[in-house]
């Protein structure tokens, strides 16, 4: 029980010693620090794990302060360091710094320990942390054969890069033989090993330059891996090679690299396990192979994933999460996914943490006898151990102190005396590493000293607080006391409030409150005192603030905004319109207590904030301005003024002139303004200019006037009506010449070619010049070059041309007006540019990035800033397409060009066409032009989808087939790897059939479809492909022929035999026919049917016929099929070279017969056809098909 009492007294003494040593503290003053006796304190030093590079001397930092100054000493693997002994080491003046020079030749592993720097004064000794030295390493790649992998298009791959280990441990990338980046996707990344993963590879995959860099930052040295060939067998485009030497598409498997469902390639199994320190960053990975390239997600499953810290990298492959705390733990799922599937691994994420401070122990300033603590507390996973040193010794073998005592992780203090003052460190380590932290106790006896600088001035307002400073130190903690004015008497109670730090608060400052103040510091050892002064300020306030107003559209609007403000303080008034500034414009006028808007428009409308500032306080107020519609007046109550009259000149001076006149009358309105104008008869005779504005209450104006002008005034009054009419002319008022008062405003220099200068500038008015004789004094002088200016005198121009200038060089010009009175003021001296000149150089380093078939990225090399010649404005990148890559594309040279900003050093070509070869080069242009281009690069982009077969069209039909035709693409864009043919039926009401797919080979150019569906209209659709998918589709619609009509069941003539003898006869006719319309053909006769042909003119265009759903003739093709042919096993359809007949005239399908056996349909066959995009198609029936139906 009575441990258990003493524990909660120790833990309440030291909760109270911690408020009691709180204010205790060296102020950061260096004129005090300069003077108090200090232990050493270290302030700098090296990382705790430090790697040197082996080519560079090293440094091993150690700085340290105290009073008096401290020694200092090195252990090395903890013994001690003696540098004496080395030559090669030296410490620096006044520091604990050691440089160990070792460009003799020395290797840097000589010197590589642990070390451990002590800074010892006769108060007490400070340690550094154990600085780990280790050199830097960056050993050579193990030389190796690389033989070539030969993998099947679709299959996944690693490629290892295994570089060896250096310290610290290489940055690995993946290159070309060009040293260009390889280009990386979701199908082929680099993991965190370094090794480059394929989910699957494909045929662009295949190349001989894979190489794996390692680069060694220390040493800033690059290693590359011997190069990996790839190759890549594409076994379609083997099939389809041999396919038409063989004519048989089927050697090879149609499916060499069948898809797949996803596995990991990395990490192995279906889980793992991850440890991180608290404060480092976690990278977990997963890369899967499959076909199609899967896509990986992650998630969390025993929480949510930081969004703040966590960030998804490689193409979503792997999960960063930085500066990892205790709640990253859990169990993390990565997902590979694609159309066939999916897989799952879990990592088990274990956090541990290195000590890290809670409280560090802190400097402990004490008086002799007064009590004290020093704290150290850490945490970490497992928890951390703490230890106790003093002065660099254990503290269980530091000599005994009664007035010490350590608790755990607290030392206490208790009647220190003076020679008590030591350094103590408290080291916090587990098995992930260690926190050392230095702390001193000096127990000083030091009288009180003022730190606020004396006689400080405080301004405040009245009614807001004021805080008057009293920094103090001393030891024994120094008390404060405050007087005002004399000090007959401490201040105490309201309204004064003492803070712990010695600052005196008064809540609510009043007049009163003004004058002197002075603070007391005393301790046991002394006293010390301080003056500073208050003055209570009078604060700022809108007497007047501006009003709601409501005008008409083009009358002027008053907002008046009176302030009262203390007289001690510079106030400044601003204006805003609907809290932003207000509008650049002259209509706007602001005196010092109003802003006037003239000729209000609806813009105007809005609120109008007066802010009047001091260095103390503000205060603002707002009013709207509201504009309305003009209003006509009553006749005869409200009208304009008249005009003002009897105008006489009073008071002349070389630049002024006094200007009187009598108001005209009201007209009941008051006259609100005057507006005083000039003629200069001189310089602009006929041509009034407003001079100045008077209140409507005064009827006298002082002018100030310019010389050289022959001045005539007039007088416009104005009041809520408007303006009157103009006073009749004051008489002519002329004023002497003088100097010019300004100069030409707008000067500015530029070249207009590679070596001159063109200096420009405003002139002046006639008003302006002040005399005669204006001229300008055109000087300059080449910037930093030349001393001496160069001057010439012009007149009646703004611009000269300085030639046999160097090219694009800065010059300081100035422009300066004179008169035959005199040189106007000093000019500013601007700064322009002689002529730009073609750029010299060309960009380097032009390289080209392919980013998919239609994108490529083009990067290049900076010109020397001196070939600019100019000011660079960018960069243009010329490129155009050679050539396809397919040899049945035609070559094309089209020729464009992008332009890029001059801070550019790649830019992005897009819309090119695939699988081309393309050229390319860059050139820099300034604002004379472009300079010499680069050297042409040439590039390929790969494959893409193909464009729209050449043509497709149907061929024939029949009662359940048709016959389509198409020719390739012009625009293969790549391999063909086929065609796709999709068809489904259609009817009048846009009702739709199941949609059937038929994929076919390259090397066909015709297919018929069999057991389609009589009389019916079928839609097709119909694309190529290559490896990248199937390209844009050519539709197109056709019918299948009506179905024959059926003789009548209840007679079976076909068994008669009239009708047999019917039959043979009518044969025998057809085929004498036949014979003799052979015959007149042969001899260029023509016979009925072909007069008939004649009479309907062009049978292409005849009109099909809605009743029947036939054609009203038949055209006469001489590229048709014959219909008792044999198609070929290709699909195509065999030519024949006849020329016309009589089988363009009837199908022997539809032949058909009256019961009375006469032949009908003589002209007219039933055979349909569609019109595919403009090409029209038929087949004619064969003749021997029209022969067979009679047999």
């Amino acid at each position: 029980m009575m441990d258990r009492w003493s524990d909660g007294c120790l833990a309440l003494l030291v909760i109270y010693l911690g408020h009691m040593i709180s204010a205790l503290e060296v102020p950061l003053d260096p004129d005090l620090q300069e003077g108090l006796p200090q232990p050493p304190t270290i302030t700098h030093q090296s990382p705790k794990d430090y790697i040197i590079d082996p080519r560079e001397s090293i440094i091993i930092h150690c700085e340290a302060k105290g009073k008096p100054r401290p020694s200092f000493s090195w252990t090395r693997n903890g013994t001690h360091f003696d540098i004496d002994r080395d030559p090669k080491v030296i410490m620096k003046p006044h520091s604990g710094t050691l440089v160990i020079d070792i460009s003799g030749g020395e290797r840097s592993e000589a010197y590589e320990g642990v070390y451990q720097c002590t800074a010892r004064n006769e108060l007490g000794t400070a340690v550094s942390n154990n600085i780990i030295i280790r050199q830097s390493r960056s050993p050579l790649w193990s030389k190796e054969r690389m033989k070539p992998i030969i993998a099947q298009e679709g299959e996944s791959l690693i490629l290892p890069c295994r570089p060896p280990a250096g310290l610290p441990p290489p940055i690995i990338f993946w290159m070309d033989n060009n040293f260009q980046r390889l280009p990386q996707s979701r199908r082929v990344s680099q993991g965190l090993n370094g090794d480059l993963y394929f989910s699957n590879v494909q045929t662009e995959d295949s190349r001989s330059d894979y190489i794996c860099y390692a680069r060694f930052p220390h040493t800033q040295t690059i290693q590359q891996k011997q190069p990996i060939t790839v190759r890549v067998l594409n076994m379609d485009s083997m099939n389809d090679t041999l396919a038409v030497y063989f004519n048989d598409s089927g050697l090879f498997s149609d499916n060499p690299s069948e898809e797949r469902a996803p596995t990991f390639m990395t990490p192995s199994g279906s889980s793992s396990s991850k440890l991180v320190l608290r404060g480092e960053t976690l990278e977990m990975e997963c890369i899967a192979d499959g076909l199609p390239t899967p896509e990986v997600s992650w998630m969390k499953l025993s929480g949510e994933i930081p969004s703040g810290r966590a960030s998804f990298l490689n193409f979503h492959k792997t999960l960063r999460i930085t500066d990892v705390s205790e709640v990253d733990a859990g169990e993390y799922r990565c997902t590979a996914k694609n159309r066939h599937g999916s897989t799952q691994h879990n990592i088990r994420v274990s956090v541990k943490a290195a000590p890290h401070w809670i409280s560090a122990p802190r400097n402990l300033v004490l008086a002799p006898l007064e009590t004290g603590v020093i704290t150290c507390r850490a945490r970490g996973h497992p928890k951390p151990t703490i230890s106790w040193s003093m002065n660099g010794v254990p503290i269980e073998n530091a000599l005994k102190d009664p007035s010490r005592k350590v608790e755990d992780d607290t030392i206490i203090f208790s009647e220190v005396q003076t020679g008590s003052s030591a350094v103590y460190q408290c080291n916090a380590s587990n098995e992930y590493g260690y926190l050392l932290s230095n702390a001193f106790v000096n127990v000083l006896a030091e009288p009180p000293r003022v730190l606020t600088p004396p006689h400080k001035v405080y301004q405040v307002i009245m009614n807001k607080p004021a805080l008057l400073e009293c920094a103090s130190f001393g030891s024994p903690i120094p008390t404060i006391t405050w007087f005002k004015d004399s000090r007959s008497s401490t201040l105490e109670g309201d309204p004064y409030v003492f803070h712990k730090n010695g600052t005196l608060e008064i809540h609510v400052s009043q007049t009163l409150n003004s004058g002197k103040y002075t603070c007391v510091a005393r301790n046991s050892l002394g006293i010390s005192e301080n003056h500073v002064y208050l003055e209570v300020k009078e604060p700022t306030r809108i007497l007047r603030p501006p009003e709601y107003r409501e005008v008409q559209r083009n009358r002027d609007v008053l907002f008046e905004c009176k302030v009262k403000h203390d007289p001690s303080l510079v106030p400044t008034m601003m204006w805003l319109k609907d809290d932003a500034e207000l509008p650049d414009d002259e209509r706007f006028r602001v005196d010092s207590d109003s802003l006037t808007i003239i000729d209000v428009t609806e813009s105007d409308a809005g609120t109008y904030t007066c802010i009047m500032n001091t260095t103390l306080d503000e205060d603002s107020a707002s009013a709207r301005l509201t504009v309305v519609e003009a209003t006509p007046s009553p006749a005869g109550i409200h009208g304009q003024p008249d005009a003002p009259t009897d105008l006489e000149l009073t008071d002349p001076g070389a630049r002024s002139v006094d200007l009187t006149w009598t108001p005209g009358d009201e007209h009941n309105s008051p006259i609100n303004k005057f507006v005083i104008q000039y003629e200069d008869g001189l310089h602009e005779s006929g041509v009034w200019h407003n001079l100045t504005e008077v209140p409507g209450t005064k009827t006298t104006a002082h002018l100030k006037l310019s010389p050289y002008v022959h001045y005539t005034f007039r007088v416009l009054a104005l009041n809520d009506v408007g303006y009157s009419q103009p006073s009749a002319r004051s008489r002519l008022y002329r004023t002497n010449p003088a100097a010019p008062d300004v100069n030409p405003s707008d000067v500015s220099g530029f070249g207009t070619e590679h070596n001159n200068l063109v200096i420009t500038w405003t002139a002046l008015t006639g008003l302006q010049s002040n005399g005669p004789g204006l001229q300008y004094k055109v000087m300059w002088r080449q910037q930093e070059v030349e001393e001496d200016w160069t001057s010439v005198n012009v007149a009646n121009v703004s611009r000269f041309t300085v030639s046999g200038t160097p090219t694009f060089v800065p010059y300081e010009v100035m422009v300066q007006a004179l008169n035959d009175y005199g040189h106007g003021p000093k000019p500013a001296v601007v700064i322009g540019y002689s002529g730009e000149d073609f750029p010299a150089a060309a960009p380097r380093d032009v390289r080209v990035l392919v980013m998919n078939s239609t994108l490529a990225e083009v990067h290049w090399s900076e010109v020397p800033l001196e070939s600019v010649r100019g000011r660079l404005q960018g960069y243009k990148i010329h490129y155009h397409r050679e050539r396809s890559l397919h040899r049945h594309n035609s070559h094309h040279s089209e020729r464009r060009t992008e332009s890029f900003g001059p801070n550019k050093t790649s830019g992005k070509l897009p819309h090119l066409h695939p699988y081309s070869v393309y050229s390319v080069h860059v050139t820099a242009f300034n604002g004379r032009g472009e300079g010499p281009a680069s050297s042409v690069q040439r590039f390929e982009t790969p494959e893409g989808v193909p464009g729209v077969p050449s043509y497709f069209r149907v061929s024939g039909s029949d009662l359940d087939t048709l016959t389509l035709e198409w020719g390739p693409p012009h625009e293969r864009n790549g391999h063909l790897t086929g065609y796709t043919l999709q068809y489904q039926t259609i009817n009048s009401s846009s009702e739709v059939g199941v949609l059937e797919e038929l994929d076919l080979p390259t090397n066909h150019t015709s297919v018929t479809l069999h057991h389609l569906k009589h009389s019916t209209r079928y839609k097709f659709y119909f694309s190529a492909k290559t490896q990248k998918g199937p390209g844009p589709a050519l539709t197109d619609e056709a019918l299948t022929i009506i179905e024959k009509a059926m003789v009548s069941p209840q007679v079976d003539i076909a068994t008669q035999g009239w009708f047999i003898g019917l039959m043979s006869a009518i044969a025998l006719l057809i085929l004498i026919l036949l014979i003799v319309c052979f015959i007149k053909r042969n001899k260029g006769g023509k016979y009925p049917v072909k007069e008939k042909e004649d009479a309907h003119g062009d049978p292409e265009i005849q009109p099909m016929k809605e009743d029947d759903l036939t054609f009203g003739e038949y055209s006469d093709e001489d590229h048709k099929p014959l219909k008792g042919s044999r198609t070929p096993s290709s699909g195509t359809v065999k030519r024949d070279d006849s020329g016309d007949s009589l089988v363009d005239y009837g199908d022997s399908g539809d032949t058909q017969f009256n019961e009375d056996g006469s032949f009908i349909g003589q002209y007219s066959g039933t055979s349909e056809r569609e019109v595919a995009r403009g090409h029209e198609s038929s087949e004619p029936p064969s003749p021997m098909n029209a022969m067979n139906s009679f047999v």
